[in-house]
């Protein structure tokens, strides 16, 4: 079988996971690796001995010979790339969200749909192992109907201060909202009709990132559910885990309630400070790359090999973003937003 020929546009952090997962996965390879920083993306190729280094996504689209690419930029850049590749009759994999406005969020499903390619945004919470028994249990009836929900997902200031040069141009609803209100989405069956959020800002305008802090969010889904959803990146860094994630869904026969962050499987204690090591996310067995949000990766090259459908459809990206755009101007106005597809 001929393998999967993948380009990476984005040679950061998240761009050298999907460079080890390609190289891992039997049927994938890595040709061309894309970055207007030219040392960062050569650094990248020669670690995994990709040939090509591109600074322009568009001749990386023409000339590599790529079947597939893999959009692993700054949130607001994704549209331009992933339409250029779209038009160049590329599959792609969009790293969340799909977009950041209107416009581009149909523009992109226009590209996908006009060129016959496929698309999947990297929503990988569903690979993550609790929250898919919670769904199984749903999907089961043992909960009976999603009656409420609330999620928590937030980073330590350390995300917004230092892991992301571009957190000024971005937003915690983009970074870590994509993921709540998506796996929310997912586990109620039902897109959200309606949305009224609250927002602070301050802290980390003190520090010198012009975001805002945090957002507070009642959803309303088209099946009744309703649910709490906060989302911020002010978490003092001194949390034994990067993220603090926790969930419950409460159904007319049964509730389930999942904390990510401070389980009580490991800890690890040092004369320093004392972390819970990341079990599920991001972690290596054998040398291999492991967890959840590896899975979504090396599903997209498994879906792309076999033809079946992707867990996240285009339709289920799209929705997401647009749920939250709605969830912004709720935000500035200070009052409810029906949401707007």
């Amino acid at each position: 079988m001929e393998k999967i020929k993948m380009a990476i546009v984005g040679a950061g952090t998240w761009g050298l996971n999907h460079a080890r997962i390609y190289h891992d996965h039997p049927f994938a390879e890595t040709v061309a690796v894309c970055d207007t920083d030219t040392s960062k993306a050569n650094k990248l190729a020669a670690q995994f001995g990709v040939k090509q280094v591109y600074t322009d996504y568009r001749e990386m689209a023409a000339k590599s010979g790529c079947d597939a690419v893999a959009i692993v930029t700054p949130d607001y850049l994704h549209a331009d790339i992933a339409i250029a590749c779209a038009n160049e009759k590329k599959h792609v994999l969009i790293e969340k969200p799909l977009a950041t406005t209107y416009d581009d969020v149909h523009n992109i499903i226009d590209a996908v749909e006009k060129n016959n390619v496929r698309a999947m945004v990297d929503l990988h919470n569903r690979w993550n192992p609790p929250f898919n028994v919670a769904k199984q249990a749903i999907d089961n009836g043992d909960l009976g109907e999603p009656y409420s929900a609330y999620f928590r997902l937030n980073d330590i200031k350390w995300v917004a201060t230092d892991l992301l040069p571009w957190a000024s141009k971005s937003s915690i609803l983009w970074f870590l909202g994509s993921h709540s209100l998506d796996t929310l989405r997912w586990l109620t069956g039902s897109d959200v009709e309606s949305v009224y959020s609250v927002s602070r800002e301050g802290v980390l305008k003190s520090l010198g990132v012009d975001t805002v802090d945090m957002y507070l969010t009642t959803l309303e889904f088209k099946n009744g559910c309703i649910a709490q959803m906060e989302n911020g990146w002010i978490t003092p860094n001194g949390n034994t885990n990067v993220n603090d994630m926790k969930c419950s869904i409460l159904g007319t026969k049964g509730q389930i309630s999942i904390d990510t962050s401070s389980h009580n499987v490991i800890q690890k204690v040092t004369d320093e400070r004392a972390t819970t090591p990341d079990i599920l996310v991001n972690h290596y067995v054998d040398g291999a790359p492991k967890g959840f949000a590896y899975e979504s990766i090396r599903h997209f090259v498994d879906r792309l090999i076999d033809g079946r459908k992707f867990s996240v459809s285009l339709e289920d990206a799209a929705n997401t973003s647009l749920a939250i755009l709605a969830i912004f101007e709720s935000a500035k106005q200070r009052k409810p937003i029906e949401v707007k597809y």
